[in-house]
């Protein structure tokens, strides 16, 4: 392994079963500089060693011998493997895919598949969008059992009250013109112990009282935080996350008119809500989303995609936003299925006369060509990962409306977005 004074280098496990190759993507990654690298060829020996340095990078073949991706993804979902897969095959692109989708519904991050023969610059891409070469992005070493120690179940209630929940913000970039235009508001739990927490921590365990409970929580906290970005001179719509029993069942109206930032010109915010809660009482949310919208609160409709529901119930709801569920957006760049599926998303949102938002843009690839699509807006962690809002006041004080970014530059005959080394 090699050395570096400022920590371990990051790493990535090459797994084939064919030696040769894996010993090609091995060379080419160490070619690169700034890794460390550990081939295997089949399954059994990669999880003796990932017990021993979790790595932040997976090169998966799907046939591995004796056993094959499908196995080794179960694997590394028990042991909560907080790395990046990548696979890769000369198996056609279909089977490719729907392994991928069974990695992430397993919750594993899980990059678009690249299939054999495939040259030294689709490898460095590989690890250049995943910021590997950075020096550190991923230094840590982590095994997975410390990757379950450093996450745990915290009870949401016991957060609440203990004030221990904050809403973080990650910006929404407009594409026409590349500016933050809004904010998506995520909870976090800074839980005393064991510091900042994911939703995965005290979600999935969470009553629907308490989850009503969190969304009015969180929707006093966005009328607030919209007040003190507007006094900083940065109106932006912010927007929040809620289960549809939330919807039906808090005062919204009346919280609205109390904790509103003051002033005729207050940009409002959105209310997301995702498409398969949203269908089972349409027109109760038809209701609710009207009365809303005189106190310039509107809806966005979450996951769209994912809750197949009847195009003619939902036409039925006034929405402000429809938002392409990620499962469609994560590796459009190269996957035509994917692309077709965002192209009519974002088709049908402007038919319905709402804006098309695009959540989960990690690669140039996803960016350009959604934008080409004609997308309205954008999200995810290739622009910014949430931060706490006094970090996101600070930089747009900073740089301003272009403070995620100022690495891309628009290509004036196509629309296109390059990036350069800077916004990496």
């Amino acid at each position: 392994m090699s050395s570096n004074p400022a920590g371990p280098l990051p790493l990535c496990f090459v797994v084939d079963d064919e030696p040769a190759i894996g010993r090609f993507v091995a060379l080419a990654l160490r070619g690169f500089g700034g890794v460390d690298v550990e081939q295997f060829i089949d399954l059994a020996s990669m999880t003796v060693a990932l017990g021993e340095r979790g790595p932040d990078l997976i090169f998966l073949d799907i046939s591995l011998g004796s056993s094959d991706a499908i196995e080794a993804i179960r694997h590394l979902s028990t042991v909560k493997y907080p790395g990046v897969v990548q696979l890769m095959s000369g198996s056609d692109a279909f089977l490719l895919d729907d392994v991928r989708l069974i990695g992430e519904r397993h919750g594993l991050r899980m990059r678009p598949a690249i299939t054999k023969p495939f040259r030294i610059e689709a490898i460095k891409a590989i690890i250049e969008e995943e910021r590997l070469l950075l020096g550190g992005a991923h230094a840590a070493p982590t095994k997975p059992s410390e990757a379950r120690a450093a996450a745990p179940a915290v009870d949401l209630l016991t957060a609440l009250a203990n004030d221990w929940v904050e809403i973080w913000y990650q910006p929404k970039i407009n594409l026409d013109g590349l500016r933050v235009t809004g904010a998506e508001g995520l909870a976090r739990v800074r839980h005393p112990e064991h510091g900042v927490l994911p939703p995965s921590a005290f979600l999935p365990q969470a009553s629907v009282a308490t989850l009503i409970a969190l969304a009015e929580r969180a929707l006093h906290t966005v009328l607030h935080d919209a007040s003190s970005m507007a006094a900083a001179g940065h109106r932006m719509r912010l927007a929040v996350n809620m289960p549809v029993e939330a919807l039906l069942a808090l005062p919204l109206a009346s919280i609205a008119r109390e904790a509103r930032p003051k002033g005729d010109d207050w940009s409002g915010i959105i209310i997301e809500v995702t498409e398969d809660q949203v269908i089972r009482d349409i027109a109760a949310a038809h209701e609710i989303a009207t009365q809303l919208r005189i106190h310039h609160i509107t809806l966005a409709l979450d996951d769209f995609g994912s809750g197949y529901s009847s195009l003619a119930r939902l036409k039925e709801l006034p929405f402000a936003e429809l938002k392409l569920d990620r499962s469609f957006v994560t590796g459009c760049g190269v996957d035509a299925a994917n692309a077709a599926l965002c192209r009519m998303a974002v088709e049908l949102a402007h038919r319905f006369g709402s804006l098309a938002v695009a959540e989960g843009i990690e690669t140039a690839s996803d960016l350009t060509t959604i934008r080409r699509m004609g997308c309205d807006t954008a999200q995810g962690f290739f622009f910014a990962r949430p931060m706490p809002r006094e970090a996101l006041l600070a930089r747009l004080l900073a740089n301003g409306s272009s403070a995620f970014s100022s690495g891309f530059e628009t290509d004036s005959e196509d629309g296109a977005a390059r990036v350069s080394r800077k916004s990496l």
